[in-house]
């Protein structure tokens, strides 16, 4: 991989997008409340279902950065993201909790 392709890669993968710090910690306890809700039927608690959608938007951020510009999306498109994230954290924690 030359160096314009690494910066490119990079770029695209960036956690930042267009919404802020505000709007992930919004978006953060909407996507952790609706992963609790798919996964296993109840919430956290706001505090957890904020970590757990914060948390859950970086994993859905990377893994999408590898087929889309991650850091151009709005905020439906960051919500989608960190609910993607959140059910697979949450699905990953059921699996080892077993």
């Amino acid at each position: 991989m030359d160096m314009l392709a690494a910066t490119e890669f990079l770029a695209r993968s960036s956690t930042l997008t267009s919404v802020g710090w505000i709007g992930y910690i919004i978006i953060g306890a909407i996507a952790g409340w609706i992963a609790g809700k798919i996964v296993k039927g109840g919430g956290s608690g706001i505090l957890m279902n904020i970590v757990i959608g914060v948390v859950g938007a970086l994993i859905g951020g990377f893994l999408l950065s590898f087929f889309l510009n991650t850091a151009e999306g709005g905020w439906w498109f960051t919500l989608f993201t960190a609910i993607l994230g959140s059910v697979i954290l949450l699905w990953i924690l059921s699996k080892v909790r077993k």
